[in-house]
């Protein structure tokens, strides 16, 4: 059994210290701590940066989050509302027809401008939740007498 925790802790351990690569911060143990006790007190200060951030650095994909909220239907409201214009303008169906492509082309890329705001806004979220996520793991090691950069 103790194998066992052991075996785990150090799987847990080794992604830790993966992270901690991937976010380019710099440790360095100033009380004289062990490898072992510095790769914990990462694992526990990851945890508790996100937890008391809501931000997870190892799930971070904006783009993702961002393509899941675009708007749709830019179009189809285009057409429609030409196609109404078009009607009211002239009695023939031609008439019908241009406002209806005309609106679903202004629909298409009043659409299109929404979606790139959007996922501009999602990275922009990211990355402030990414500082503060930053922030506290840095503060959690400081406070466990670890120099951070």
């Amino acid at each position: 059994m103790h194998k066992i925790k052991h075996g785990l802790m150090v799987a847990i351990l080794f992604v830790t210290s993966q992270q901690v690569l991937a976010q380019e911060v710099f440790i360095y143990p100033s009380k004289e701590q062990s490898p072992e006790l510095q790769e914990q007190d990462q694992f526990e200060c990851y945890n508790w940066a996100k937890t008391n951030t809501g931000y997870d650095p190892t799930n971070n994909t904006p783009a993702s989050n961002a393509s899941a909220n675009q708007h749709t239907g830019g179009v189809a409201r285009g057409a429609l509302g030409g196609a109404a214009i078009g009607a009211i303008a002239g009695d023939s169906s031609q008439a019908t027809a241009r406002g209806a492509a005309t609106g679903a082309l202004i629909g298409g890329v009043r659409q299109g401008r929404a979606n790139q705001q959007g996922q501009a806004a999602q990275v922009n979220s990211s990355t402030v939740h990414k500082s503060d996520y930053d922030r506290a793991y840095a503060a959690c090691l400081e406070g466990r007498g670890y120099s951070v950069q």
